[in-house]
């Protein structure tokens, strides 16, 4: 018997078939994590890596190395990229940034003695990091010449109740990384902490589940406060978000929510279950669910990222299905690595100008444009 073998450009194929249809090229760039401080210096890197903790060897080593707050001058080269691209409509290319609105007030947690938690705007970070002192101001020249639009990634880019926890407890490497104002090592292999504090949704207590509609409703009002506009599109950080949140999402304004395909919903003490999605499918709650089918991480060195995008936008295309493109803040960053924003520009020019040149049709929306689309509104 020979054993049929599904490639990995079959499989692609076959994702794209389910879902929303149309004749239009649409293409949108959805960009997860700014506001999030997540290394605020190579100082601190070298801390943590002089302490013992392992930042190079787990996935989000680039993450580690390279993602900080964006830079005035980060933001206007991207800007000044994407204002030089057009599209059939003569639209300059935009990017979703997903953005979280605030990071933890380590002061004030410290001072409390780890007994409660605060958080601060991520205006008020941008102020006291290097570079970042007018960032905001061009964050509100981008949503006005649309180029650069956000959408809600949540409150703060930080699992709050297990963190909290880890710190009132103790633990070594947490205590570690919040001395230098970071949380965002690896812990999901910790048994006393047994997921990423990253992965702002997820939980091992149920309970959890009470605060995190808290942190989605203040996330939210913090989000039309900062922005002058109330979100509308969600991706919830790392992917694991429970069912239970959406109501919430409904209640608090939300139309149009994020998901991987194969969506990994936590349960609780350990347990999860899988959830199908396609792009267009409605949940029993009123949301419309997104996906995304092409990536583009050109931090992540050693593959040729341009050219698996466009492959990645052509079986998009294919099909008739949106090319709705994942791109991490990470890959146009240059605070702490000039050149990883070098590189990440160049090849993003390369992307959108090859793209511009083989489906000149096409038409760069936003996410929350493009839920519009889908959902005829």
């Amino acid at each position: 018997m020979i054993r049929k073998i599904i490639t990995p450009s079959v499989q692609r194929h076959i994702s794209n078939m389910p879902g929303f249809s149309t004749k239009r090229k649409l293409l949108v760039i959805e960009s997860d994590d700014w506001g999030s401080i997540r290394m605020p210096s190579n100082k601190t890197f070298d801390n943590l890596s002089d302490s013992g903790i392992d930042l190079l060897s787990d996935e989000g080593f680039r993450f580690n190395k390279y993602d900080t707050l964006a830079t005035a001058e980060d933001l206007t080269l991207l800007f000044e990229l994407l204002s030089s691209v057009k599209d059939s409509s003569d639209r300059a290319a935009v990017i979703t940034p997903m953005a979280v609105m605030a990071n933890p007030d380590f002061q004030k947690i410290r001072h409390s003695q780890f007994n409660a938690y605060y958080y601060e705007p991520f205006t008020d970070t941008l102020t006291r990091q290097p570079g970042c002192e007018s960032s905001f101001k061009l964050w509100k020249e981008g949503i006005e010449k649309r180029l650069f639009v956000p959408q809600f990634h949540g409150r703060e880019h930080l699992n709050v109740k297990p963190w909290i926890k880890a710190l009132r407890m103790g633990h070594k490497s947490t205590h570690i990384a919040f001395d230098n104002q970071m949380w965002g090592i690896s812990t999901a292999n910790e048994p006393d902490i047994q997921l990423e504090f990253q992965a702002a949704f997820d939980f091992i207590d149920p309970k959890d589940i009470e605060y995190q509609k808290e942190v989605i409703r203040t996330g939210l009002d913090l989000f039309e406060e900062l922005l002058a506009y109330r979100a509308s599109f969600f991706v919830p950080p790392n992917g694991p978000f429970s069912k239970q949140l959406e109501p919430e999402c409904v209640a608090a304004g939300i139309n149009y929510l994020s998901t991987s395909k194969i969506q990994t919903e936590p349960l609780g003490n350990g347990k999860s279950r899988k959830r199908l999605h396609w792009p267009g499918q409605k949940s029993s709650n009123g949301l419309t669910y997104l996906t995304r089918n092409c990536f583009f991480e050109p931090s992540d060195e050693g593959k040729d990222w341009v050219d698996s995008c466009l492959q990645e936008i052509s079986s998009a295309f294919k099909w008739r299905k949106p090319a709705v493109i994942s791109s991490h803040r990470v890959n146009y960053i240059g605070a702490l690595h000039k050149h990883n924003r070098d590189n990440g520009l160049k090849q993003l020019e390369n992307l959108l100008s090859q793209i511009v040149k083989k489906w000149p049709d096409v038409e760069f929306v936003t996410s929350e444009e493009l839920g519009r689309i889908m959902t005829g509104k």
